[in-house]
């Protein structure tokens, strides 16, 4: 295990403390923790982020999700253990973490409509921005 390089939530206290902010907002959007949980494991995932994935698989079964869909979240899209409302999610979740590839396309877009309202939408792009910032500090100064 590396040391931190630096311990940002107490060099950028206000900054860090917004962070943390958004993040107890969105625990109360009506997304429900489980859907948010989920994004936040799969953008963890994606950014290989040791600590937040840990932190938000183990939240998952506090939230009681079956440990047969956390194992299988890497393959959501072969997957028949995932519905349409958290496919939508976890698509629009990943364009936005690879979004200098993905541009964020309508087509990604689009199926969110069909499952959750505009405040939801915001929301979930707020989640998905929060995780790739809290993951990037994470990985970046070696938590």
């Amino acid at each position: 295990m590396s040391q931190a390089r630096l311990q940002f939530p107490s060099l950028s206290p206000a900054a860090y403390q917004g962070l943390v902010a958004t993040s107890t907002a969105l625990a109360t959007s009506t997304l429900g923790l489980p859907l948010l949980e989920l994004v936040y494991l799969r953008i963890s995932q994606i950014n290989g982020c040791a600590y937040c994935l840990g932190m938000h698989s183990k939240s998952l079964r506090e939230c009681e999700m079956p440990q047969e869909k956390l194992d299988c979240l890497a393959g959501w899209r072969i997957s028949a253990l995932f519905n349409d409302r958290e496919r939508a999610a976890l698509a629009w979740a990943e364009t936005l973490t690879d979004i200098s590839e993905s541009g964020a396309p309508d087509a990604l877009y689009a199926p969110l409509k069909a499952h959750f309202s505009d405040a939801e939408i915001s929301d979930l792009t707020l989640a998905a921005a929060l995780m790739n910032a809290f993951n990037r500090l994470a990985v970046g100064m070696n938590l």
